[in-house]
């Protein structure tokens, strides 16, 4: 008999990635592969935490005619001497060890960066992982070092001189290589590039910043002595200001729950025209999809003009002025300085912090509302525009509502309303059960999230025709729930009827919870496709597991949350960085959504701010590649086609059972 695949599965088929191979194996789950710029940015961020760090007055950038690019700072320069456990130059441990740097421990007054982009602990190891050669050259202690690496590889060790007259005394220098068969493009994207260099000048006021184009022989310099006012008032423009807002605040020793240095700076502006300018940062890191420090931001804005609204009594009778009537007109600049930052995605594009919202919030209300106070006549003008903004969404809203009141069917018992019409703003929560649906409706904001509770798991429609759809409950209550039709993937329907801009699915976070969701995903992709490709349908992610933590130096005790194992470990691993030692925390795990509480619900999966809530959507394989892979796993006659990917796949996967 013939040896198989699978016999031949052994202790020899298990390959321990070493190093940065992990990194060089698969680049795209540790920077974008779409161009260079994201390892590069590794290097810039570097030399920007000397500067936040207060040691470092000046970043250059070169970018060679050859395609390399060179970046240089005149901070501390990166030290060189024998690391105490590993018996290797640390400058060689940064750029070849995926978890090695100066910015784990945070909680240590004293420790060389207090505040730096994360602790993800890849940085610039990824950079020289993806590079065909980099050099490094370090100016520390009256000493010149070098050393280079080829392939992610030491080539050249290190080796020191005396500096001689004339040469920096202090600072670090990096010349890579990028390897252009790691990217889709190995051009870097000089309009992005520019951005980014030009907000870390903006974000640390009094730094030169200065990039230099060799083949273009074209040199940039950035300086903003004013920092985020002067940034905003030159990007805006023409732009009319109604008015402009700024300041910023910072947790003390006393302040509860935040550690020492935590806090924000702003400027934000308010225009009745044009468009808006909205940047935020993290640490001195971009976060263009924004985070939990945005909210922040919009809940401090909108409490602050609320309340100056209702001293003065300037809404009309009726009127109710919501978040994004305030927001809607503002354009900021916000830089957030986070202890501990938790981002979603290596790239840090969001943040997701959640206690970052009340530490935002707490800066910026107290400071809006003593402006507002002493600027009565903006404010009132600020309210004005505001009120202007609601009474506009508030008609949009009634013309929808006229439209679809005519003809709509009588709504499903089960379902638990929300009192907005606005499409854009509602939600449905397609609840598992009627336990986790009564912890949903009383944790839900009633003003713009409905529950409807579903009753174990659905059919499996894939194969169902539609007219025989309402035949079951389920399925019947769903549809007029959502006030939409069944129809077909090239039929042509009106979205006028639909209820709700978002059609949140939300099981609990295991096997059984994952096939209600497919379930129901099925449901949406066969008989409501429409709905997909127009970006309604969203998959709600509870926490699997709940970690209880200690105190931890100046950093209360606190509940934390993790998704899955993944994130479960990495909470474990930041537990132990802190100093915690093994056994001070506890772990539960969540048996359904059913033993959430209502306020842990709220705070983990349905509050807009604070919650992760994927989009569906067809991906880059397309409405009609997706449709046949469902063909293959719900199909009642592919039984096979699933035998054969189970056997193909199966050792890949962890099952929970």
């Amino acid at each position: 008999m013939g040896t198989s695949k699978r016999d031949s599965y052994s202790e020899a088929s298990i390959r321990v990635l070493k190093g940065l191979e992990p990194v060089r194996q698969r680049p795209g789950m540790y920077t974008s592969t779409v161009n260079p710029l994201h390892i590069v940015q590794e290097v810039i961020d570097n030399c920007a935490d000397e500067a936040l760090a207060g040691q470092a007055g000046r970043i250059e950038v070169i970018v060679h005619a050859d395609g390399s690019v060179t970046v240089q700072d005149d901070g501390r320069g990166i030290p060189v001497g024998l690391h105490p456990d590993e018996g290797v130059p640390v400058v060689e441990l940064v750029f070849t060890q995926l978890h090695a740097g100066g910015k784990f421990d945070k909680l240590d007054a004293g420790a060389a960066y207090r505040f730096s982009g994360g602790l993800h602990g890849v940085g610039v190891s990824v950079t020289n992982a993806l590079a065909r050669r980099l050099e490094v050259e370090v100016h520390r202690e009256g000493q010149a070092s070098f050393l280079a690496f080829a392939d992610g590889a030491t080539v050249e060790p290190l080796h020191s001189r005396p500096l001689v007259r004339g040469e920096a005394r202090n600072g670090t220098r990096v010349r890579v290589w990028p390897d252009a068969r790691y990217f889709d493009s190995p051009q870097l994207p000089q309009g992005e590039l520019l951005h980014l260099l030009r907000s870390k000048a903006v974000l640390l006021p009094g730094l030169t910043v200065r990039l230099h184009l060799e083949k273009s022989a074209e040199t940039h310099e950035w300086r903003y002595e004013h920092g985020l006012r002067g940034y905003l008032r030159e990007s805006l423009g023409d732009t009319p200001v109604l008015l402009e807002f700024d300041g910023e605040g910072a947790a003390e020793a006393q302040t509860e729950g935040f550690a020492p240095g935590e806090g924000a700076s702003w400027c934000v502006a308010f225009s009745a025209e044009g468009s808006v300018l909205r940047e935020s940062y993290v640490n001195l890191i971009p976060t263009p999809a924004g985070g939990t420090h945005d909210a922040g931001l919009r809940e401090g804005l909108f409490q602050a003009v609320k309340g100056f609204i209702e001293l003065h009594a300037l809404s009309p009778k009726g009127l109710r002025v919501l978040p994004e009537d305030v927001f809607s007109r503002a354009s900021y600049v916000l830089s957030a300085k986070v202890l501990d930052p938790q981002f979603q995605g290596q790239m840090k594009e969001r943040l997701n912090s959640r206690d970052a919202v009340r530490l935002v919030s707490g800066f910026v209300r107290p400071a809006l509302e003593l402006w507002l106070s002493q600027h009565v006549e903006q404010g009132k003008a600020l309210a004005e525009l505001v009120i202007a903004q609601a009474q506009s969404r508030q008609r949009a809203a009634q013309r929808v509502e006229r439209r679809k009141g005519s003809g709509i069917a009588v709504l499903p018992g089960k379902l638990t309303d929300c009192e907005s019409r606005d499409l854009s703003r509602n939600e449905l929560f397609l609840v598992e059960g009627d336990s986790a649906g009564g912890s949903a409706k009383m944790g839900r904001d009633k003003e713009f999230q409905a529950v409807l509770p579903l009753r174990g798991k659905v059919l499996n429609s894939w194969e169902v025709e539609r007219d025989r759809l309402f035949a079951n409950q389920e399925i019947h209550d769903i549809a007029v729930a959502i006030g939409l039709d069944p129809h077909g993937l090239h039929d042509e329907v009106d979205l006028s009827g639909l209820r709700y801009g978002k059609i949140c699915i939300l099981s609990d976070a295991d096997v059984d919870g994952s096939h209600i969701q497919v379930l129901l995903l099925t449901l949406f992709l066969r008989h409501f496709p429409q709905l997909v490709r127009s970006g309604h349908v969203y998959v709600a992610r509870p926490p699997l597991y709940r970690v209880d933590a200690p105190a931890r130096g100046r950093k209360p005790a606190a509940k934390l949350y993790a998704l899955d194992d993944g994130e479960l470990q990495a909470i474990c691993d930041r537990l132990r960085k802190d100093g915690l030692r093994e056994g001070a925390w506890s772990v539960s795990r969540f048996k359904g959504l059913g033993e959430m509480s209502a306020e842990q619900l709220w705070e983990t999966t349905l509050n807009p701010d604070t919650r992760r809530l994927p989009q569906v959507g067809f991906g880059g394989q397309g409405s009609e590649a997706t449709a046949e892979l469902f063909t293959r796993l719900m199909g009642k006659g592919e039984a096979q086609a699933r035998r054969e990917l189970m056997e193909t796949f199966g050792d890949r996967v962890e099952v929970d059972i």
